[in-house]
């Protein structure tokens, strides 16, 4: 059991690094425009405080933790050429051993999209009742 554990926070740790390199990877000029767009989309899901399935349901609150993400890091990887991922990961190893990135500016703008998300639900509901 102790060994579970352990491969799960190794394998929790790696995924971390790759949301951190597809987040340093979609801001490089040298990523094609639908992987940048691709790669925030997946960086601001991972690091957004709401999810798609709300956590409280039980087991289906964590499903989008354990598979969408994890999908979507793997997809965006494959459209993001390989020289730029190899120097991403690098620096985001670096960061991970350094300190932590405090971004309040992408947190401000995650927060800001999805209460205009919410607004426009709102809207659409009242428009189509």
């Amino acid at each position: 059991m102790r060994n579970h554990v352990e491969n799960l926070k190794k394998w929790a740790g790696r995924l971390k690094t790759e949301v951190y390199a597809l987040y340093l990877a979609y801001r490089d000029p040298r990523v094609p425009l639908y992987a940048r767009v691709f790669a925030a989309c997946v960086v601001g899901y991972a690091f957004s405080p709401i999810d798609l399935i709300p956590d409280p349901i039980p087991v289906l609150g964590y499903l989008d933790d354990l598979i969408l993400i994890p999908l979507g890091v793997a997809l965006a990887i494959r459209m993001i050429p390989e020289p730029v991922l190899a120097e991403c990961r690098e620096k985001a190893r670096r960061a991970s051993r350094e300190s932590r990135p405090v971004n309040r500016v992408a947190a401000v703008a995650v927060v800001a999209v999805w209460l205009a998300l919410a607004a426009l639900a709102i809207y659409l509901t009242i428009w189509f009742l």
